[in-house]
Formats: structure tokens, sequence, C-alpha cells
């Protein structure tokens, strides 16, 4: 029978309670948001659902067609100019979404004959990237600086070290200097993602490539996602002018693929123009965050020291994960739960979010409901 594996693979994950399955929410849900990326409270911020409308009037509902015949807007342009800017660096190339920006910036900037050393952490998107590049991927133990540069010693080609800044699962920070010296060492570049730093990391949320002291190196790329501190949609790759012109003429998910929609890129750049009036916004998502795992541990959950946003909180099982998450959102509180495959390491996690705008009395809550439901 056609397709009679799925079946196959379908009971496998039952019994491994691994089963994935959607749930639509409503426009006005009654749940406290630990679950989302909204690390600064701007997906339903009135300014940036108007700078999304006001795209949509302006522009239409889409774009119309790959950036390079007519999916390029003076509204892209105006909105990669402004992040170059804000995030520190000389050019910008927005896409329409943070996992084509990574398998853009890797296929194009690993070519054949190349080494890829890739931090056993990343997310699937730079793994997916790596294993598209037609260079050679060598996979190198989380977060270790001596086993890139003993990574990058095997090989006397081009090669580029390929890691997040800020690990989703986590929330832990990449050794961004210490990285960027291995490179520097071996003539290589340095890839990284933001998507977890941008907008919570660094100067008013500049990025965590901007607080270790990278940005505008000549060796150094950054991708980032809009879709999580800018509430928004869409992904960017910034770096050297000659690095973005390479990615215009040779990644295909920016040739072959339309371009971001007006309303996405209306949105991002007045979450933007936000951050740059509100820079305390970023501080506000790490003080959240310290507090939430002070509070967790306080109370005997063993929980991730947080570098940006992200709060983890280890689970049993993916069983008990799955239901310790139903739980909390049977008790009013949404939260993410991660469960192999998802996480390199095999061990279950509830996965907190924390939000810039969320209050005393709502932490105290998140805490409490957690606490109220472990297994």
């Amino acid at each position: 029978m056609a397709f009679g594996w799925i079946d196959e693979q379908a009971e496998l994950r039952r019994r491994a309670g691994l089963v994935r399955t959607l749930r639509p929410r409503p426009a006005d849900s009654p749940l406290l948001d630990l679950a989302s990326n909204d690390y600064l409270g701007l997906a339903h911020h009135p300014a940036v659902a108007e700078g999304a409308a006001a795209a949509a009037r302006t522009w239409g509902g889409g774009s119309t067609g790959s950036r390079l015949v007519t999916g390029t807007t003076e509204l892209h342009t105006e909105l990669e100019r402004d992040l170059a800017d804000f995030c520190g660096f000389e050019a910008a190339l927005v896409f329409s979404s943070g996992y084509a920006a990574n398998l853009a910036a890797v296929t194009a900037l690993a070519p054949h004959g190349s080494l890829i050393v890739s931090d056993a952490g990343n997310h699937a998107s730079l793994i997916d990237g790596c294993r598209l590049a037609r260079g050679t991927t060598q996979v190198v133990p989380h977060c270790d600086p001596d086993a890139v540069r003993k990574a990058l010693r095997t090989h006397e080609d081009t090669a580029v070290v390929v890691s997040d800044t800020v690990f989703s699962v986590d929330g832990d920070a990449a050794p961004l200097a210490a990285f960027a010296g291995a490179c520097r060492g071996r003539g290589a570049g340095l890839l990284v993602d933001d998507a977890h730093g941008l907008g919570v990391l660094g100067d008013g949320g500049r990025g965590a490539p901007h607080a270790a002291g990278l940005a505008g190196a000549d060796d150094v790329v950054v991708t980032a996602t809009l879709s999580k501190s800018f509430g928004s949609q869409g992904g960017v790759v910034l770096g050297p002018a000659r690095v973005i012109d390479h990615l215009v003429n040779a990644a295909r998910t920016f040739i072959f693929d339309t371009g971001l929609a007006p309303a996405a890129v209306g949105a991002a750049l007045a979450a933007l123009r936000l951050l740059r009036r509100e820079p305390e916004r970023a501080a506000r998502a790490r003080t959240v965050a310290a507090e939430l795992h002070a509070r967790l541990t306080a109370a005997g959950h063993e929980a991730v020291r947080p570098d940006a946003a992200v709060v983890s909180v280890r689970a049993p099982s993916p069983e008990e994960a799955l239901q310790w998450a139903a739980d909390c959102r049977t008790a009013g509180l949404a939260v993410g739960c991660f469960r192999p495959p998802s996480v390199p390491d095999g061990i279950s996690r509830l996965r907190l979010t924390a939000r810039a705008d969320l209050s005393e009395a709502q932490i105290e809550r998140a805490v409490g409901v957690i606490g109220e439901t472990r297994p």
C-alpha cells in the first residue's frame, strides 16, 4: 500500500509519547501565554498591528512575486536599511522566514570543498542548511571553542563556523567572542543565528553579536527572525555588503521564493521603531527571565539559568512533559513542551517565554501553576 510505512511511524510515535497535534487558538485566548516567542510583547501592540494594516492597504495582501521580479517593495528596502543600521551591520537582506534565511546563508556561504563546523545544539534550520550545503559538515560539542579550533585545524581551505547565539531549548548563550577568535586564527567565517538574541540582548536589544563586539565585522554574518521579538514574520541576513550581494545572486531561498508579504514588513518596521523608542523592553525581558528562574528553582524545579529570555524546566519523561503542559493549559497557563526529537540531548522540558510585558502578578501565577501541576 502506498505510504503504508506512515502508519508504522505513527504507531511508533504513539508508543513513545511523541505524537504532535495542531491546536488552533482563538484571537481572545484566556490563557496566560508563556509558550510563544513574543519576547517583547509586541505581536498585539497597536502600533505593530497598524503597521501591518497600513502596509497591506498600501501594497496589497502579498508581494506578488520573488524579490528579484516584483516582490521587492520600497518598504522591504526601508526595513533592510533600518535593520542593518540598528544591528550595526553594513547591509541586510529580508527573507520570507527565519528558516529560509538560515538555509540561504549556510548553503550560499559553504561551497564545494569548504568545511562547516556546526555546534551540536544548533536549530533545525541551521542543521538543514548544513545538509543542503555542498561543503562538508563537522559537528562539534555544544559551546566548545576548543572543539571548534580543533575542527578548523583539520581543514586548510574555506571554512565557516555555524552556531545559534542563544539556543532555543535551554536559552543558553554561545561564547561568541571565543568562537570569533577561533575563526580568526584560521581565516574562517563566523555565521550565527540571533533569532533568540535580537530584541533581548545587546544595547537596546541590538542582539548578541552587538553585545559581543562583533557587529559590523567583515568576517561575521548574522541571521535572525522577525517573528519573535518583533512580533511579525520573516527573516533577515545581516553582514558585509559583498556577502549580501552574493546572497542575492546565489541563495536559492531568496531567488526562487516569493517575497515577504508587505503586512509583515510593515509590522516589523513598526516594532523596530517602537524598540528604538522604548529600549528598556529588552532589559525587562531579561529581568523577567531571571525572576522566573529564581522563583522556579526556589520552588524546587530543575530550571536552566537563562542567558536571554528562554527559561527551560526539566521534565521526568516525554509523556510526563506532555501531561504537565496539558495540565498547565487546563489551569490557564500556556507553556511550550519540548520533547525528542526536538531536543538534541533527549531530555524533555517545559519551555517558558519571559515576555517583557509580564506583570509581577502574572509571573507569580505562572510559577504557582507550574508547581501545582508538577508530575
